[in-house]
């Protein structure tokens, strides 16, 4: 008994007094804080806390601690079960070892056969070189599970420290990628790389911090301003979505009445088409206690995701940002929405979309980078999707932009439309610029040529581009008032929660990757 309490004191010190010291002294916790942290008290079940590594060469032999640089198990949040791992930068720089990678692996194994998200903290300086190819085998074993896990799990990762070179692909293939800002970075190759291969000077920072992923990159859904705020947002991330992909989202308890009135929203589209205004005031207004947490806030800043709840039942937004780039889906908003759609549908969460979309960004950059086959995702994700799918139209809905954002015929199944919203093929003065090309053209007077133009827009605008056209066809289920848009996605979400629907038999698509 004496041995095994001084054996488990030795695995919790880590790489010791010095190191652990050392890590605070950068503003970062240790790897068992971290765990601590984010686990309900008392709730921690580890694994393999005695696993040593097995290299002799180059004196590591005479460098053995306890648990190999990762702290693995199982706890719960909010009671709920989560599986863990937490590399520990005190031992080695938390290098993956062939033993470290079978420990990730073991609980990776484990979330999967009990059905339970899996939450991985990356703090590592890579491959332990001494180990060679066997390190690099064990990076590519957690790859093949993260693989074997999406869609059947939730699985997040969180940077806390240094992910480089193929560490930073586990990371990529996950669900959710969370990062502390000023203390973590991500990068394929290192400053000193590039420095070498392309003569660029950059620091780490500039190179893969939080900023560059969350801004830039899009790499990064989340950043926290520590990791404190980073472990928050992995818990009020969890609240929103189930266990596994056969379960549904947790209902929460709500108070907030389901047929609450916000009558700001009858004024909240400006009178003038062009006027932006955010997109955000109405998703506060709508959800729940006005919570909304957003994924991805600072990358593709045209388009808004995130979660909410509806009388307490978990949803995803997907919603036109008009205060950005005046809302227009481009390369960057189309590959947000569709893999955010994508996982919304394999984790059977109902999705609500609002609509305020001008059309594709126009510019040969976009056509160059391929905005046709990135477009084409999103197309896809909404035209895949089986959950619950609500579309309001708040105002433009023009050409193939309409067409994307879960139209009646990409199997929307409750599309509604606000007083206000524009359907057509392009916005009215585009139209009659195009239908009256010839007439402009004879006019030499600019004044006339105006007056013409806004005349006919307008004539236009009333006769084909208001919603009570599209509701004539049935692309438009109803035209309902703003302010009572709450209790019409609350009522179609309980309508809808035992819709069936499928996908004809196949071993997977073939999505424009």
């Amino acid at each position: 008994m004496k041995r095994l309490i001084a054996e488990r004191e030795k695995a919790r010190l880590g790489g010791g007094e010095k190191r652990i010291e050392a890590q605070h002294k950068k503003g970062k916790f240790t790897a068992r804080e971290r765990v601590d942290m984010l686990l309900d008290e008392g709730s921690f079940e580890e694994y393999d806390m005695f696993v040593t590594h097995r290299t002799t060469d180059f004196s590591l032999d005479k460098e053995q601690y306890l648990s190999d640089g990762v702290i693995t198990g199982h706890g719960t949040i909010d009671g709920r079960t989560v599986f863990i791992f937490s590399q520990d930068f005190t031992v080695l720089g938390g290098s993956l070892s062939e033993t470290n990678a079978l420990k990730i692996c073991k609980v990776m194994d484990q979330a999967m056969k009990v059905g339970a998200p899996l939450i991985g903290i990356n703090d590592s300086g890579g491959a332990r070189i001494q180990e060679g190819v066997r390190s690099l085998s064990g990076y590519a074993s957690i790859f093949q599970r993260n693989i074997m896990a999406s869609g059947v799990i939730p699985q997040i990762s969180a940077i806390f420290g240094p992910c480089a070179g193929g560490a930073v692909y586990s990371p990529a293939l996950t669900d959710f990628v969370v990062m502390a800002d000023k203390t973590s970075y991500m990068f394929v190759t290192g400053p000193k790389v590039v420095k070498t291969v392309t003569g660029e000077s950059i620091t780490d920072e500039d190179l893969g911090g939080a900023t560059v992923h969350a801004t830039k990159s899009g790499v990064t859904h989340f950043v926290g301003a520590n990791e404190t705020e980073g472990i928050l947002l992995i818990k009020k991330l969890l609240s929103y979505l189930p266990q596994n992909n056969l379960e549904e989202p947790p209902l929460a308890v709500c108070s907030d009445p389901a047929d609450r009135l916000d009558e700001k929203l009858n004024t909240i589209i400006p009178e003038k088409p062009s006027i932006p205004y955010d997109v955000k005031d109405i998703i506060h207004s709508i959800a729940d206690n006005g919570e909304f947490l957003e994924v991805q806030r600072q990358y593709a800043r045209n388009i808004v995701v995130g979660f909410v709840t509806f009388n307490g039942i978990s949803t995803g937004i997907v919603a036109n940002q008009p205060n950005f780039l005046a809302g227009c889906l481009d390369i960057n908003a189309s590959r947000k929405a569709a893999r955010f759609v994508r996982f919304c549908d394999a984790f059977n969460i109902p999705i609500v979309t609002l609509v305020d979309v001008p059309g594709f960004l126009p510019g040969s950059a976009q056509e160059f980078e391929g905005i046709i086959s990135n477009g084409a995702k999103l197309i896809f994700a909404y035209g895949e999707a089986t959950v619950p799918k609500i579309t309001i139209i708040l105002r433009k809905a023009y050409g193939g932009a309409y067409i994307v954002m879960s139209s009646k015929q990409l199997r929307g199944d409750v599309n509604y439309a606000w007083p206000t919203a524009e359907i057509a093929v392009m916005g009215p003065i585009g139209a009659i610029e195009v239908l009256y090309n010839r007439d402009l053209q004879a006019m030499e007077n600019p004044e006339e040529r105006a007056k013409f133009v806004a005349d006919n827009a307008a004539e236009y605008r009333e006769k084909f581009s208001n919603p009570y056209e599209a509701a004539k066809y049935g692309y438009i289920d109803d035209v309902i008032e703003p302010r009572n848009t709450r209790f019409r996605i609350i009522r179609a979400l309980q309508m809808l929660s035992t819709k069936k629907d499928a996908n004809p038999p196949k071993k997977h698509s073939t999505l424009p990757l």
